[in-house]
This record gives C-alpha cells, structure tokens and sequence, in this order.
C-alpha cells in the first residue's frame, strides 16, 4: 500500500512539473510577444520627435540616392530595432555618405543636436584622403583610378558605355565629365557588400543582445515626411517685434503678419494630415508585413505583393536641389 501511494505521489508531482513548465512557457511567449501596433504607432510618429528625428527619406531633395537596405533586429524578450541604410551622394557636405537610421523600442547612444536627439548617424565607407584626390567639386578628375573603400580598391572609369550598358545616363554638363553619384551608383553594382554598414556601425545605437533576423535590399517605400507648424501666437508676436522695423518698412503690420503665419500653419497642417493618411509606414504592405515579422519572430511572413521600388532610378527627385 505504501508504494502505491508513493507511486500516485510520483505521478502527481510528475504531473504538476508538466504543468509549471506549460504555464511557464506561456508566459514566456506572452512576455516576448510585441504588438504589432506598437511598432507600427513607433514608425508612424518616428518623425515627430523634434527636428533631427525623421522616416527614410530616400527622396531627399538634398542627397542622390545610390543604394538602401533594411535591418531588422529583435531580441528573445520584447525588444525590436530597425536599422535603414541609405547610401547617397551629398553635394552640400561633398562627399558619399551612408546614413543610418533607427527605429524601435530599445536604442542607445543616439547623437545630439542642439539639445534634441537624431535618430541617424553618418558613416564615410569610402577612405576620405582618397576621394577627395580623385574628385573635383561635384564630378571626379579626369585621371581618377579608384577609391579606396574600407581599405579595398574600388575601379572608376570613365567609360561612357560602361556606364549606359549599367543603365546609367550621364548628365555630361561638360564633354566627357562624369559626376560623383553617377560614379557611386556604377561602383555599388559589382561593390556593394563593401558599401554596406559593417555590424559594428548597426549596432552603434542597438544592444548587442538583438538579433538580426531580417535584411531587405529592396522594398516597396513611401517617403513620409510633416511639415514643421507655426510657433505659438505670442512666440509669434515676438518674432514680429525683434522684426518690426524691416516688417513696418514693407508695410506689414503684427496683425497682417499674424493672420499671414496662421494661413501658413493651416496649409502646413492640411499636408500634414493628407500625408499622414496616404504615407504613414502602417498604411501600407510593406511595413504591416515587417510589424508581423517582428512580433512574432518570423522572416517567412515577409511576402509582399507590391514590387519594390527603392532602386535609385524610382527617385528622381532625390538630390534635385
């Protein structure tokens, strides 16, 4: 009898372990699980943090796009990263750039302006002695051979039909001439790993507890950008008054300079909402799918109907001021 009752005690035991380690488990999973919405509500508002915060902008009137890529990261916990290269040529600075930017719930180590954050930084692949010896303002030197890019050669040509069978046509505001992004975008087909952000710059602003699970060389992109709206009326009546001199000289009055700002604010906050409704990233395919992949851990689920779009030759407009 008494073994009997050991026997029943085992199995009891037995039983109520298999019944922790169920609930356990649960709980694990419900710890780990991120809400799709919460990624998506972070990439909605990730351009409205203050002036140095912004999504993507692969049409940026300011930089020729010349390649991209998407990094996703997730941790075993609830923490989600993504990391969205874009490698453009920026007349203003002078130089190749690729750009970093991030998005999700856990960054670190995010650069400062002027008291606000950035959630983007800037990494110069190509060694900077190099190309400045074969550039000449905004197109390379006749005689330019190579950049040197992460310590590797990397062959320039001035080849015209190198550059049309790549499909690439040339501006040639002069005979012959051959401009950076038009170099960059012919180099990055037979280089492009080296242009690509090494794991040590991804991780610059994510915990190296993140995995990556997900990279994307192509996508289907929306750029999504707000409008900055007008101060308040009194930082207004401010403006006005530090002002008033040149402001009377043209004829404009507090009240005529006012009712102008006003109607500007108005227009500001039309476009805003106009954009918000077509443009945010949870409108459409691309970053609903990416939400999923995230939340439950699972590249498979990225199966996107729309054709990408983000190759260079998509944007026009970027660099087109």
């Amino acid at each position: 009898m008494f073994r009997f009752f050991v026997f029943i005690f085992g199995l009891v035991i037995n039983q109520m372990k298999q019944i922790i380690f169920l609930l356990f488990s649960i709980f694990m999973q419900a710890q780990s699980t991120i809400p799709e919405h919460n990624i998506l509500n972070a990439l909605d508002y990730s351009n409205t943090d203050g002036l140095y915060t912004q999504f993507i902008p692969l049409g940026h009137p300011y930089c020729y796009l010349i390649d991209c890529r998407l990094n996703i990261f997730r941790s075993d916990n609830g923490e989600w990263a993504i990391a969205a290269e874009k490698l453009g040529y920026n007349p203003r600075s002078g130089y190749v750039e690729l750009e970093i930017y991030y998005y999700g719930n856990c960054l670190k180590n995010l650069e400062e302006y002027n008291g606000s954050f950035s959630n983007s930084y800037i990494v110069f692949p190509i060694d900077i002695h190099s190309y400045e010896s074969t550039t000449d303002g905004e197109v390379l030197k006749p005689d330019a051979k190579y950049w040197l890019v992460r310590g590797e050669k990397v062959q320039l040509t001035h080849n015209k039909l190198t550059y049309k069978n790549a499909g690439i046509e040339l501006k040639e505001y002069e005979p012959g001439e051959i401009n950076i992004e038009e170099a960059g975008r012919l180099t990055i087909i037979n280089y492009h790993n080296l242009f690509r952000a090494t794991d040590a710059e991804l991780y610059k602003c994510i915990p190296k507890s993140l995995k990556k699970i997900m990279v994307l060389d192509t996508w289907y992109h929306r750029d999504y950008d707000r409008s900055i709206t007008i101060p308040s009326t009194d930082n207004l009546k401010k403006t006005y008054e530090l002002n008033k001199s040149m402001m009377e000289k043209n004829g404009i009055d507090v009240n005529q300079f006012l009712n102008s700002m006003k109607d500007q604010n108005n227009r500001s906050q039309k476009m805003n909402e106009e954009n918000y409704n077509i443009n945010r990233p949870s409108s459409y395919e691309t970053w609903q799918l990416i939400a999923k992949v995230i939340s439950q851990n699972n590249p498979a689920l990225y199966k996107p109907m729309f054709a990408s779009n983000t190759h260079w030759k998509n944007w026009p407009e970027s660099g087109s001021l």
